[in-house]
């Protein structure tokens, strides 16, 4: 089964996430801020990885920057949505972030679910325009 990292600072939000992906039979690890997130991630090399926005030590858009500029291409490639409720409309950064998928909070569990077996299935790729795989429809507009 797919293994999943979820960055998630906020306790409530992030037990409901790790209990929402585990009833499906996800291997899920939590981190609370980004840095022990990319650590996280360079050992345990999950499958996908679900990103807050608004996170101490390290935020999600540097975690995502960090993970893409990784010299290792395991850690490049893993497909990344970001999941927030701090992403503004009109936001730059939504645009240019080489992330797959772009949900806001609150995101129905359907919807969520959806979203990342989608990521698991399309697995490890590259973001630039030669390598991309991510459906279009899996962003939404901001």
């Amino acid at each position: 089964m797919a293994v999943l990292l979820i960055a998630e600072d906020d306790e409530d939000i992030a037990l409901v996430l790790v209990r929402v992906f585990k009833r499906t039979g996800m291997t899920v690890f939590r981190a609370s801020d980004g840095r022990s997130a990319l650590e996280a991630i360079q050992e345990n090399r999950p499958d996908i990885v679900l990103t807050d926005l608004g996170m101490p030590h390290m935020d999600g858009w540097e975690l995502i920057d960090a993970l893409r500029a990784h010299p290792d291409e395991g850690v490049r490639r893993v497909p990344i949505a970001i999941l927030s409720g701090h992403l503004q409309p009109g936001d730059p950064r939504a645009g240019q972030a080489q992330v797959c998928a772009i949900m806001l909070k609150p995101c129905p569990n359907d919807q969520l679910l959806a979203t990342m077996e989608e990521l698991v299935t399309i697995g490890p790729h590259g973001h630039d325009s030669d390598d991309h795989q991510c459906p279009a429809d899996l962003t939404v507009t901001v």
